[in-house]
């Protein structure tokens, strides 16, 4: 449970500034608040980073993108149309980087890393395509039907799909962990263990 709450709490941090955009949009149908505070959350994120000198991710370059592509093009067309459309290209463009295979090690720990990457790897695919299937049924839902039922599809949809898949693969991820370590001699089981800070080696004790 601790790497699970681990792994969403990187994501949400991750596509925190694209997230809040989206929500405060829908709840204010204010475009111009919303780009402004979701960029400035984006550029606070990674001011942070810099100034604690530590790396940033390329789903937090992504998620300030995002925010700031997605919210000056709509500003220019002012066409209501676009606004049903642009998660649409939200999903593709996350789900063009999500096909990158090891994108998902950022959220895994050490030891899923060194037994289970290639499942990760898998997994990472799925995103890609749910990503691509959300893209497309939001066109065909947006395009067929009016924008009340739109409003109660889509975000039943991108909340509930995610939360499964994000289950799922966890799940598989760590089912396979377990299985690869038990299915290792001890020695070498061990060793790994120890290289990844889950096996307790005590001090030595010297003799008087």
């Amino acid at each position: 449970m601790k790497d699970f709450l681990r792994a969403a709490k990187l994501l949400l941090l991750d596509l925190a500034s694209t997230f809040f955009f989206l929500v405060l949009f829908y709840l204010t149908h204010n475009l111009m608040l919303s780009v402004c505070l979701g960029v400035a959350l984006g550029l606070t994120q990674i001011g942070l980073q810099f100034a604690r000198r530590k790396p940033i991710d390329r789903m937090e370059w992504l998620s300030l993108f995002l925010v700031v592509a997605t919210g000056s093009v709509t500003l220019l067309t002012d066409d209501p149309r676009f606004v049903l459309m642009k998660p649409s290209m939200i999903y593709v463009i996350v789900g063009i980087a999500m096909l990158k295979p090891g994108w998902m090690n950022r959220y895994l720990p050490a030891i899923a890393k060194a037994v289970a990457s290639d499942v990760a790897v898998i997994v990472g695919f799925c995103w890609a395509g749910l990503m691509f299937v959300s893209a497309a049924l939001n066109v065909f839902v947006a395009l067929v039907w009016s924008v009340p039922v739109w409003a109660m599809v889509m975000p039943a949809f991108k909340i509930g799909s995610k939360v499964i898949l994000f289950v799922v693969g966890f799940a598989a991820i760590r089912v396979t962990v377990r299985r690869r370590l038990r299915a290792m001699p001890p020695n070498e089981r061990e060793a790994l263990l120890a290289s990844t800070g889950l096996l307790y080696e005590p001090p030595l004790v010297k003799s008087a």
